[in-house]
């Protein structure tokens, strides 16, 4: 079996600060604390792109390049002052992972944040965008934009007009392999069960390499791994009573067999009383006997 494609998200890292300005508007330590306490992806996912364009093609340079998988809020020292930041973990694409690792390209980030996200009166995290420098939605060009609304220099970014993007800011994006959880378990259990049907089968082992025994589970972690036992014990019976029954039937095909041989020869060998006398011979064309023999 191959092995499964290799999956990564990156350790949580900073992509906003309380006090950070926008256009024109500044991040709220509240809305920190609401993207951290909202944030589901059930329920809106945000995804990653490129400068905060959406593309439609699946081929375009601005498809999405991985999602947002969670955000946490933390107190953060800067400059001797306590403030409110918000961490995001991603799960990015090939392509991005390459782009970063590799290619040493959109090194900075920039979120977009919606601080009425659906008319719930919260905010929340709705998209995240790398960049490769900070000059394309620094804090300049944003107050730019801000005081010469006019320009719609980012509206056509927006998923609504009234969202606002972060200054974007160099982000240490760190990416570590990882394995579902639920796979993992899987595979787990899988093995465990190998294990107790390779005892009942009596299929050999290398001996295992020396272990600490762990510590006990408890009652109801022993009254699992028992009730697998008798699970296993039942198939393992299960498999062996058939085992019998088929024997049995192939024993009876074979007497059948005989049986059908034997017979087969004795008809054989029998003369058939089916099979016609041989006609009268007649000498002349008048019909009239000649014989009678």
């Amino acid at each position: 079996m191959s092995d499964p494609k290799k999956k990564y998200r990156s350790k949580f890292f900073r992509v906003a600060v309380e006090g950070d300005t926008t256009d024109g508007r500044v991040i709220e330590r509240g809305w920190i604390q609401q993207m951290a306490g909202s944030y589901n992806p059930s329920l809106y996912g945000a995804r990653i792109n490129l400068e905060h364009i959406r593309g439609i093609l699946p081929d375009s340079p601005f498809k999405p390049y991985g999602d947002v998988v969670a955000v946490k809020a933390e107190e953060v020292d800067i400059d001797g002052k306590k403030k409110l930041a918000l961490f995001a973990q991603l799960e990015p694409t090939d392509a991005l992972v390459s782009m970063v690792n590799n290619d040493k390209q959109k090194i900075y980030t920039s979120i977009e944040v919606s601080p009425n996200f659906a008319k719930t009166g919260g905010a929340y995290l709705v998209g995240l965008a790398v960049t490769d420098s900070p000059a394309s939605l620094g804090t300049e060009k944003l107050s730019f934009a801000a005081k010469h609304p006019e320009a719609k220099l980012f509206d056509d970014r927006k998923l609504n007009a009234e969202n606002v993007f972060t200054a974007s800011c160099e982000s240490s994006i760190e990416l570590e392999e990882f394995t579902a959880d639920g796979a993992d378990a899987t595979g787990k259990l899988l093995s465990g069960i190998a294990g107790l049907l390779d005892r009942f089968t009596g299929k050999a082992n290398p001996p295992p390499a020396p272990v600490t025994p762990p510590a006990p589970e408890g009652a109801a972690d022993a009254q699992a791994f028992a009730g697998l036992a008798e699970v296993l014990t039942g198939i393992r019976d299960g498999i062996k009573a058939n085992g019998e029954q088929f024997a049995a039937l192939r024993k009876d095909l074979d007497e059948s067999r005989a049986e059908f041989s034997a017979l087969e020869k004795k008809l054989s060998s029998t003369a058939s009383t089916t099979q016609a006398f041989r006609p009268v011979v007649n000498g002349q064309t008048d019909k009239t006997a000649l014989t009678d023999c």
